[in-house]
């Protein structure tokens, strides 16, 4: 890397093509600040190394330039949602300039490596994960399953994330095209005779052919006799290629090579060995078809999927080569909602191919990456050949994409299933709440309630409860709000659900459950309040508390100032998630009253359909949206409708339908 230089804070100005004259120089003997620190770095491209008051590096970034891109942290103008946090915990930093953006994120990688900071998105675990191998620097390359990287002379491929499958992988190879393996003992006493004679590859066969004993390999086929000296060292790197080859997707020059010496073999009626070379390509033939055809072209790509949770989240690779999936890896990844998605795929994609050098022509995300040209520098160098990052927006490869994640989820929840992640998680978040709005306990059983209605008109309410910070659908129940009519007040409604539910009566029915160890309004002071005033009225004191959306604060009757809970904490995520239950609860049961609102009064002008008739037609389809996508042939359907009703009632919800659609779009963004 040209010219890189270290620097610690304040920082070395030879570089510096301006420095900030609005700089206010420090009184002597006061340390500078931390913005006075950043105005004495320079404008050049390079990585930053945010450290904490311990001196530990918690963040490394990389820049254009590395001044602004600075500033934008310690001015807090960066809009992610980590940064805020992040920088209160900032004490100092270093810096290593460079001489282009290029060099900036090939050093980014290398620095997160070395220190594996906080906040940059890394593997979850950081477990060494699986590769094949092949050992080139040998006269005799031998594959080898392993866990080691980037020792000299050797090639990698992978990584893998199923240790099965990279070992099922080479078996099939040796199948198809005889190598040896690296555990062999007697490769390893053939490559102590290379070794020790180097220079005399001439004679090498005939000792080993005198000395050497044939492994068990070389008597099924699976070996090439090189420890006998029945293979030379050219014909040994035909295999050595065509492995490589197979390895990086191209099997088709594979099979191409394979054909072509087993019709050579037939035409000199060596016909053993054409029909070895015939088991062969079977064998190949048996992968394709276990493999799904995704592409008609043959085309070379990587797939990437992601699917987040709030603080971890699941990626998984699909590899097409020659327009097929040939391999697919899954990895969990410490970093979710927490931080930008376009800073989990870059960070991701950075560290994937920082490690593999099975690279394609192209890679699909699911975002733009703002780096995306940087990125597609670095990957063309290392592959050789252009590669480039794409986002698929239709087609296979956004169906491709889409498979890709629901992969992602599933890795996800198998790998919180299996190590009881969510559960640890709950319980941080139970104990979190206790804490941040001094509850007595952890509250075990949550309330949420919210209102829905369309001004005034169809007014219910939900509640629902969280059993150990787990949703406990047996216990939600909903309301239809009796005493606001005509306008919304989302007040006067919530007091009357409260009282309903908290009523002695209720608070004695065993149906309702036990009493709540907190009790979650959907709102800010106003909608706590009202809530508030009417539990008073009742006499009881629970634990209450309102969410508001905009800035997710939680409003406590003890203080006038919102809590605000760190974002990314397990105590927000289960708060949001018991609010948002909520919402989705309250909106269903407006809906369904709507629907069957809208849907009675029309049935009542259509002529011909009485009480009996319309009860049947709405069993029959169970709501108004699938009620109007019915032909005239499905309402006919409908037991007791002959075919002129139904040809009615058809074309009378299709004029409706014309003439309520802005309406009806219109009450869609008025549901609260």
């Amino acid at each position: 890397m040209a010219d890189t230089q270290w620097h610690d804070a304040p920082g070395d100005t030879d570089r510096t093509e301006h420095i900030d004259e609005t700089l206010i120089a420090p009184a002597p003997g006061i340390a500078p600040s931390l913005a006075e620190q950043v105005a004495r770095v320079p404008t050049s491209p390079g990585c930053y190394l945010w450290k904490d008051a311990a001196g530990t590096v918690i963040y490394v970034g990389k820049a254009k330039n590395l001044r602004a891109r600075m500033r934008q942290y310690v001015q807090l103008t960066d809009e992610r949602q980590k940064i805020p946090l992040m920088m209160q915990l900032v004490a100092s930093f270093d810096y290593l300039v460079v001489e282009s953006e290029h060099e900036a994120l090939v050093l980014e990688r290398n620095l997160i490596g070395q220190y594996h900071p906080y906040f940059n998105v890394d593997f979850k675990d950081d477990k060494s994960y699986p590769f094949i191998a092949l050992t080139k620097g040998d006269l005799f390359p031998a594959i080898k399953y392993t866990r080691e990287r980037h020792r000299p002379g050797t090639r990698y491929f992978g990584p893998y994330t199923d240790s099965r499958a990279a070992r099922d992988t080479i078996d099939t190879i040796r199948k198809v095209i005889p190598i040896c393996i690296a555990t062999c003992a007697e490769w390893k006493r053939c490559r102590r005779l290379a070794e020790a004679h180097k220079g005399d590859e001439d004679i090498l066969g005939l000792i080993m052919a005198e000395k050497g004993r044939p492994c068990f390999d070389y008597h099924v086929g699976r070996g090439p006799g090189a420890c006998v000296g029945a293979i030379t060292p050219e014909d040994y790197a035909k295999n050595v290629r065509r492995v490589e080859r197979f390895l990086s997707g191209k099997r088709s020059e594979v099979t191409g090579e394979l054909k072509a010496e087993m019709a050579e073999a037939a035409a000199d009626l060596d016909f053993e060995r054409a029909a070895r070379l015939k088991r062969r390509l079977e064998v190949i033939d048996g992968l394709d078809d276990r493999q799904q055809v995704v592409f008609p072209s043959r085309v070379d790509l990587d797939v990437i999927g992601f699917y987040r949770e709030e603080t971890i989240a699941g990626a998984c690779v699909f590899a097409v080569r020659e327009g097929r999936t040939v391999r697919s890896c899954e990895f969990i990844l410490d970093k979710g909602l927490d931080v930008d998605e376009d800073e989990l795929v870059s960070g991701f994609v950075k560290r994937y191919y920082d490690e593999t050098a099975d690279i394609p022509a192209e890679v699909d995300v699911a975002v733009e990456l703002a780096d995306a040209e940087v990125l597609g520098e670095w990957l063309t160098e290392k592959r050789g050949h252009i590669c480039r990052l794409h986002r698929p927006q239709r087609g296979e490869k956004r169906h491709l994409l889409e498979t890709c994640e629901r992969n992602a989820r599933h890795a996800l929840m198998r790998y919180m299933m299996r190590t009881g992640y969510a559960d640890d998680r709950t319980n941080q978040a139970l104990l979190e709440l206790e804490s941040a709005l001094a509850l007595p306990a952890p509250p075990l059983r949550i309330e949420c309630f919210d209102i829905s209605t369309i001004h005034g008109r169809f007014t219910v309410a939900s509640m629902v409860v969280f059993t150990n910070g787990r949703p406990d659908k047996s216990q939600y129940r909903r309301f239809r709000v009796r005493s606001v009519t005509g306008e919304a007040n989302d007040f006067l409604s919530m007091q009357e659900v409260l009282g309903r539910r908290y009523a002695p009566e209720r608070m004695a029915d065993e149906r309702f459950g036990s009493r709540p160890d907190l009790l979650v309004v959907d709102g800010g002071k106003p909608q706590l309040t009202a809530a508030l005033t009417q539990l008073s009225e009742l006499g009881l004191d629970i634990p209450a508390c309102g969410l508001a959306k905009a800035d997710e604060e939680v409003f406590v009757p003890w203080d006038d100032t919102p809590v605000v809970l760190p974002n990314g904490s397990a105590s927000l995520y289960l708060i949001k998630q018991v609010r948002d239950e909520a919402h989705r609860f309250a909106i269903t049961f407006h809906r369904e009253l709507r629907d069957k609102a809208m849907t009675v009064s029309v049935l009542d002008e259509v002529e011909g359909v009485g009480p009996t008739r319309k009860k049947a037609i709405m069993r029959h389809f169970g709501s108004l949206k699938r009620l109007r996508a019915a032909s005239v042939e499905d309402i006919a359907a409908v037991k007791g409708v002959p075919e002129p009703v139904a040809r009615a009632v058809y074309e009378t919800l299709r004029s409706l339908g014309a003439a309520d659609a802005p309406e009806d779009e219109g009450e869609r963004e008025g549901v609260r």
